[in-house]
C-alpha cells in the first residue's frame, strides 16, 4: 500500500475566514493543534504537471534552473503532541528552461518515512518528546524537512536538528538514498550546510551532547571530505547556521540550549534562553586545526540565519537576523503546546557583526528592527561582500495572526544603509522563502542584483497556490510572472536556487 492509498481519506480543514482545503488526511480534525490546520495542513497529493499556466507576465527568457522548496508534510496521525519539526520532509519544484515551467512535489523518502510506511502508523516521536532512545538512528524522528540544497550532482535534502542528508534526482526529485560522502560521514549533517559554488565545495557542521559537542568539515565536488575538525564547546548547543569566507568559518555558540541531566530524567528537551551568558562566535581557520579557533564575546542573543560573511582587512563580517528572544513568554491557556507555539513565533531582525583578527575588537549593531528572517543573498557572492539581503517579513499578533509562523511579506534590504523594498503578498496570503537566482550564465563581475526572486504563495482566501518570480532589482512593483500551481502547498521551511548548468549537463 503507498502512502497516498494510506491517506486517501480528506476532511475539510477551515480557515481564519471560513475558506475549505479539502485534501487533508482525516486524522487531522481529530488534533486541535494550528500547525495542522489553515495554510499548515499537510497535503496528501504528489503530482506532477509539465506546463504551468502562466497567469500574468512571462517567464523570463534567462530564468535557467529550478526553484525547489522543503516543508514540512506529515503522512500519519502523530503518537505525541505535534511540533512543524515533525512533518515528513516533501520537496516542491518548478524547472525553468526555455521559457516554460514545469511542476512537481515528492515526499522524501527517509528511513522513518519508509518504515512508518510499512507499520501504516507513526513509530518516532517529534522533538516536543518524549525521546525514546531504544528507537533505531535517532530517538526522535529525522525528517529531512528542513533545507535543500544542490551537491555533488545531486538535490540534498537535510534536517532542522542535524540528521542524516538524502540524496534526490534533480529533475524526478525521487529519492535515491543516504547521502554518506563516499562513506566518510562519522555523524550528521546540520540543516543550514553551506555550497560554495567558486571552490565546489559543502561545508558542514554537526553538534552533539557529547564532549566536545561540535564538528566541521569540507567536502570536495566528488564528495570526498578533505577536511574535518572538533570544536570544544562548554557544552550541549543548538547552532543552527555557519559562516563562510575564503580563509574562515565562523562557528556559532549561542546561550540557548538545554539541560542533559534534565533530558536524561524526562526524555524531553527543554531549551532554555541564559541572558546572563554571552553569546559567543568562533571564527576559524578554514582549513586550520580546531584548536586555532577565536572566540569573540558579543551580546546575548540567538542567531538562526546568516545572510553572508566576508573579510575587510583584519576584519570578518557576519551579517544575519538576531533574536534577543528567542524563548518568549508561553501563553498557559494554549495548554501543553504553549511552549512551542512561544518559540515558533520568531522575534528577528536585520543585524551585523564586526570581528577584528588582531585586536580581538567586536563591533555589533541594527541594520533594521523589522521583525523578519529566512534571509538570503546572491549565492555567487558567498563568502565575499555583499550589500543585498532577501527576507521575509515575519507576521506578529498585531497582523491578526495566531501564535503561528507566517511570511506575510517580501523584504530587500540594502546592508550598507538599511534601506528596505517591500512587497505585501496580500490579505490570507502566505509566503515561502524566496532565494536569489542568478541569471542563466552570472558571474560576480554582474550587478549584485541582476538576477530573480521566486516564492510560492498560498491563498487561504481560495486555496490557490502560486510561483511569484520577481525582479531582484525592484519587488516593490510585483513580480513579473505568476504560475498557477496544480495544488494547495502547504507552509514550508528552506528553499533553494539549482543552476540549470547543474541539472541539464
Amino acid at each position: 500500500m503507498t502512502q497516498l492509498e494510506l491517506t486517501e481519506r480528506s476532511v475539510i480543514t477551515k480557515a481564519k475566514d471560513g475558506s475549505t482545503a479539502t485534501d487533508a488526511p482525516s486524522w487531522t480534525a481529530e488534533i486541535d493543534n494550528p500547525y495542522l490546520h489553515g495554510v499548515y495542513s499537510p497535503t496528501t497529493v504528489e503530482t506532477q504537471s509539465d506546463s504551468l499556466e502562466v497567469v500574468e507576465g512571462e517567464i523570463p527568457a534567462d530564468l535557467f534552473g529550478a526553484y525547489v522548496r522543503n516543508g514540512p508534510n506529515p503522512v500519519f496521525k502523530p503518537r505525541f503532541n505535534h511540533h512543524p519539526f515533525d512533518g515528513d520532509g516533501m520537496i516542491y519544484s518548478v524547472h525553468f528552461k526555455d521559457g516554460k515551467a514545469s511542476y512537481r512535489n515528492r515526499w522524501v523518502q527517509t528511513d522513518a518515512h519508509i518504515k512508518e510506511a510499512e507499520e501504516g502508523k507513526a513509530v518516532w516521536p517529534g522533538v516536543m518528546g518524549p525521546f525514546d532512545f531504544d528507537l533505531p538512528g535517532f530517538p526522535i524522528k529525522d525528517t529531512s524537512n528542513t533545507d535543500v540544497m544542490y551537491f555533488n550532482g545531486h538535490i540534498m535534502s537535510l534536517w532542522y536538528n542535524a540528521g542524516i542528508p538524502y540524496k534526490l534526482d534533480t529533475e524526478t526529485l525521487e529519492t535515491q538514498g543516504r547521502e554518506d560522502l563516499n562513506g566518510q560521514l562519522k555523524r550528521a549533517l546540520s540543516a543550514h550546510s553551506k555550497v560554495d559554488l567558486e571552490k565546489d565545495e559543502l561545508i558542514f557542521f554537526d553538534y552533539f551532547d557529547e564532549f566536545p559537542h561540535m564538528s566541521y568539515g569540507i567536502g570536495d565536488k566528488d564528495g570526498n571530505i578533505i577536511h574535518e575538525e572538533e570544536i570544544e564547546l562548554p557544552g550541549p548547543r543548538l547552532p543552527h547556521d555557519i559562516g563562510v569566507t575564503p580563509n574562515y568559518v565562523i562557528l556559532h555558540d549561542c546561550p540557548f540550549f538545554h539541560d542533559t541531566e534534565l533530558l536524561e530524567r524526562t526524555n524531553k528537551r527543554v531549551m532554555t534562553f541564559h541572558r546572563d551568558v554571552p553569546t559567543r562566535f568562533g571564527v576559524q581557520p578554514r582549513y586550520g586545526k580546531g584548536s586555532e579557533v577565536k572566540w569573540f564575546d558579543c551580546e546575548p542573543c540567538y542567531i538562526l540565519h546568516v545572510v553572508n560573511c566576508w573579510e575587510e582587512g583584519d576584519w570578518v563580517i557576519q551579517v544575519g537576523c538576531r533574536s534577543t528572544n528567542p524563548m518568549p513568554k508561553a501563553d498557559p491557556s494554549e495548554g501543553d503546546l504553549s511552549h512551542m507555539l512561544a518559540y515558533m513565533r520568531l522575534e528577528a531582525n536585520m543585524y551585523v557583526w564586526k570581528f577584528n583578527m588582531k585586536t580581538g575588537e567586536v563591533i555589533e549593531h541594527d541594520i533594521d528592527t523589522l521583525n523578519s528572517e529566512f534571509c538570503r543573498s546572491n549565492p555567487l557572492y558567498m563568502g565575499y561582500k555583499s550589500r543585498y539581503s532577501y527576507n521575509q517579513y515575519i507576521m506578529t499578533r498585531e497582523d491578526d495572526q495566531v501564535n503561528t509562523l507566517a511570511f506575510g511579506a517580501l523584504l530587500k534590504y540594502d546592508t550598507e544603509n538599511g534601506d528596505c523594498q517591500r512587497y505585501d503578498y496580500g490579505k490570507g496570503v502566505f509566503g515561502s522563502e524566496a532565494p536569489f537566482c542568478p541569471k542563466r550564465g552570472a558571474t560576480r563581475n554582474d550587478p549584485e542584483d541582476a538576477g530573480y526572486l521566486i516564492t510560492f504563495t498560498t491563498d487561504t482566501n481560495d486555496w490557490s497556490s502560486y510561483c511569484l518570480i520577481f525582479d531582484a532589482k525592484d519587488i516593490t512593483s510585483g513580480p513579473v510572472c505568476k504560475l498557477r500551481l496544480p495544488h494547495r502547498l502547504p507552509f514550508g521551511f528552506h528553499s533553494n536556487w539549482i543552476r540549470g548548468e547543474d541539472i541539464w549537463k
